[in-house]
């Protein structure tokens, strides 16, 4: 008995840490199969539903959705009680078995089709915006397409209201702050720059000018 308690355990602790699957097949699933989990959020096609507050995933670099998926599996992202659309994200993250797996939906996401989404935040002067976006040119670029060697994902064609709420919680210390979240912490002063909400509607509606 105390043998068959033990090997229990153990194939309950590795298929909680990702090792194996809980019918006991080691395999890695290919990313559109994966993906089917995340469509009740993002759609089918990725463009997400403002609803429900998910973002538009569509074509984004492969390299960055593994990296946020691995902030969400490790807890880096989306811990924080404050951050409810994060909460949320965190188990979705973690039905990826392992790493092969993550690699292979965020292939898969990166493979889909890139929708610019209309603006729909109301309020922001996008030529006012134009001055305070000269903090994030720097990573992010002249239009918004973003810069790997910085660790900077593409910003236009995303959701105006997405790019508010983030802001937002860059400056509340509910993004940003865990000390393993090196991108998040250099983003967190960026966001400081921004004194108001009447300067955070600005810069985005400056950002929604560009072309996806």
């Amino acid at each position: 008995m105390h043998r068959l308690i033990t090997s229990t355990l153990a194939i309950v602790t590795l298929a909680t840490v990702g090792c194996i699957r809980p019918d006991g097949a080691n395999k890695t699933l290919p990313g559109k199969e994966l993906f089917a989990a995340c469509a009740s959020c993002h759609g089918d096609n990725g463009t997400g539903q403002a609803n429900i507050a998910a973002p538009n995933i569509a074509g984004l670099p492969a390299w960055y959705v593994e990296a946020q998926l691995v902030k969400y599996r490790s807890g880096i992202r989306g811990a924080h009680p404050d951050d409810l659309e994060g909460l949320r994200m965190r188990p979705m993250s973690r039905q990826m078995m392992n790493e092969a797996e993550v690699k292979a939906v965020a292939s898969y996401v990166a493979s889909l089709t890139p929708v610019k989404q209309a603006p729909s935040v109301q309020g922001g002067d996008a030529t006012a915006g134009a001055g305070n976006y000269g903090t994030c040119l720097a990573c992010h670029g002249d239009k918004g397409q973003g810069n790997q060697a910085l660790n900077a994902p593409p910003l236009a064609g995303q959701y105006d209201w997405y790019l508010v709420n983030q802001l937002k919680k860059f400056k509340a210390g509910i993004r940003g702050t865990n000390p393993l979240d090196v991108t998040g912490g250099q983003m967190r002063p960026m966001s400081m720059t921004l004194p108001d909400e009447q300067a955070i509607k600005n810069v985005v509606a400056h950002i929604a000018t560009f072309p996806r």
